[in-house]
């Protein structure tokens, strides 16, 4: 069968030049550009999952990011695609885009299945069939092995109806099929990196808290569920082969759930000499010196930190279990190693007020992580927040039918003055903020303690440049050179503000034009030689202009490129569909061997060590 994944946009984008929507389907009237989190643009993993387990299974698949289409462009897509299955990832900032699309592919191809699946249709999955009868079925949180029993039935003219784990419609009644466990051998799944080149890679599923405000128990029901290590090695060694930039984001809700076997993962990228940098989502509570000293020399860069709050009751009231002490003495260990510390903050939770808001603001003085960035509590359907306001009566699920918002922001239960007050200070200081940032002193102790390591000599070379010991700087920008820095472009781009600074304008272009033509696709580099060609342009040399160069190395990655990860530009074929491949199997038998082959080695359950 032909399959079209796709991620649809949040809303009718207008296209340049048009107007916007004035029906209802268009933007917020509050959203001003940039409200969507950066994030909002990655293709989700499970797309990519559900399309490896189709073609594995012998189906013709294409998983494409509409994400930042204007409309008109997303219904030319369609038109063009003429799938059998059309499948949807659904969160709660795209469910009006979500419903568009599926509104779009029903008038198109009446004949087609419409399926849609994602963190916010599992708990809203019958309100979901109820106001867009477009929706054929609609996935419950992990829907791999849902997904692949329906296409068997579909594709043998079965009723797609009593599939467990999915919603439908019976005679226009809402109906669920029985529910399905979770899949406790996640190696038995194909990996999406044997497919598709995605700068996302998970490992796991679950987390073993439960945040008021998170959604993860909704989705992947409770609890952890970890991948083997050597298919995790398999899976980034897949991912990274197939990156321009050797950069990845491991994006388990929380990576470190089990400190033994991510030391295994990492003691394992050494030991197949996978050269890339990496980041991921842990919580500061299962982190430890060894476990940070082992991801940094197998290539961690940053570390995303779930923080909250700086303000000991409201880390209590949204049951976070984690203390004010343990995030500072965390971050330290992190710094420790020369790892980034990203804070995710947040405003609004249960019993916030102007006093709990002030703590935080001193916590984060006290702390100082590298970065933090602040979001406005947001009511997801599936979260503890969401279940208690539902019951409290000042929320109803209707809203996310009814309303045009792009997420519900709404404070839990502060007073209109503390919002207020929130508001302001937030709409000054909303977006990415810098907090920290080591000196040649911190990086010469980060790199004895790693020994001779590519990243460290690197950092050590930009804290040299912004000294301006530019001997220094440039030794160690080549050190990482020779060493194999896995993104040499940023190393050269060191080099190339070093020779700037000793006005060596011939070598400085030379550096740049060597990390154009090996490793060009990095933020700091674009931004550097555009600045460097428009001054050339305006005569710079010889009038004297000043040259604004900048040399940073951290975890940043070029959004909005490739597809399929990211909305960049469709390839003229992106409508024409390879052939089918025959099946090694039928799904169902093929499960039943991995479960077969697990019962016999047994199985080792994952715990926080």
């Amino acid at each position: 069968m032909r399959i079209a994944l796709l991620y649809p946009p949040p809303w009718k984008i207008p296209a340049p030049g048009e107007a916007p929507d004035t029906s209802g389907d268009g933007p917020p009237a509050e959203y001003r550009e940039g409200d969507l989190d950066p994030d909002f643009h990655q293709t989700p993993y499970g797309l990519f999952s559900l399309g490896a387990q189709a073609l594995r299974a012998g189906h013709q698949v294409k998983v494409l990011n509409l994400s930042s289409y204007p409309f008109s462009q997303v219904e030319r897509v369609v038109r063009e695609l003429g799938a059998d299955v059309f499948g949807l990832s659904c969160w709660t900032a795209n469910r009006r885009g979500v419903a568009l699309t599926a509104r779009c592919i029903r008038r198109l191809h009446p004949g087609a299945h419409i399926v849609v699946g994602g963190p916010h249709a599992t708990p809203l999955a019958a309100e979901m069939l109820r106001h867009h009868p477009e929706i054929d079925t609609v996935t419950l949180g992990e829907s791999e092995h849902s997904f692949l029993e329906l296409l068997d039935r579909l594709e043998a003219g079965r009723p797609a109806l009593g599939v467990a784990g999915t919603a439908y419609r019976v005679d226009g009644r809402v109906e669920l099929g029985p529910p399905r466990p979770a899949i406790e051998e996640l190696d038995a799944l194909a990996s999406p990196h044997d497919h598709f080149a995605t700068h996302i890679v998970m490992t796991s599923r679950g987390c073993a808290w439960a945040c008021t405000f998170c959604g993860a128990e909704a989705t992947w029901g409770r609890g952890f569920r970890g991948q083997s290590v050597p298919y995790v090695l398999d899976s980034i060694e897949a991912a990274v082969a197939k990156l321009p930039v050797k950069m990845v984001q491991i994006k388990d809700d929380t990576f470190t759930t089990n400190r033994k076997r991510v030391i295994e993962i990492c003691r394992g990228i050494r030991d197949r000499k996978i050269s890339f940098l990496w980041s991921c989502d842990t919580r500061v509570d299962v982190l430890g010196e060894e476990l940070l000293r082992e991801m940094r020399l197998a290539g961690c860069q940053r570390l995303s930190l779930g923080v909250e709050s700086g303000s000991p009751s409201i880390l209590k009231n949204i049951d976070k279990k984690i203390t004010v002490k343990k995030i500072i003495e965390s971050t330290e260990l992190a710094k420790k190693y020369g790892i980034q510390v990203r804070y995710y903050m947040m405003l609004g939770n249960r019993g916030e007020t102007a006093e709990t808001f002030r703590e935080t603001l001193a916590f984060l003085e006290a702390a100082r992580p590298h970065q933090y960035i602040f979001s406005c509590l947001s009511i997801y359907p599936g979260t503890r927040d969401f279940d208690d306001a539902e019951a409290a009566g000042w929320l109803q699920r209707d809203v996310y039918f009814r309303g045009d918002f792009q997420e519900l922001k709404t404070p839990f239960d502060a007073s209109e003055e503390d919002t207020a007050l929130m508001s302001a200070w937030f709409e000054q200081n909303k977006g990415l903020r810098e907090l920290y940032r080591e000196g040649v002193g911190e990086r010469l102790a980060i790199l004895e303690r790693l020994g001779d390591h590519h990243a460290a000599h690197l950092e050590l070379g930009v804290a040299y440049l912004d000294a301006g010991q530019l001997d220094l700087a440039e030794r160690h920008a080549a050190r990482a050179l020779e060493l194999g820095h896995p993104l040499p472009g940023l190393a050269l781009n060191a080099l190339a503000c070093a020779a700037a600074g000793r006005r060596d304008w011939q070598a400085m272009q030379d550096h740049f034009t060597a990390a154009a033509k090996r490793d060009p696709q990095h933020a700091v580099l674009i931004r550097n030689v555009q600045a460097a060609r428009a001054w050339f342009a305006k005569g710079g040399p010889g009038k004297g202009l000043p040259l604004d160069l900048v040399a940073r190395c951290d975890f940043q990655l070029l959004e909005r490129t490739a597809q399929p990860a990211l909305p960049g530009p469709l390839p003229e074929d992106f409508a024409v569909w390879p052939q089918a491949v025959a099946r090694p199997a039928p799904p169902r038998a093929a499960e039943a061997a991995a479960r077969d082959a697990a019962a016999q080695r047994g199985r080792l359950r994952v715990l926080p060590s």
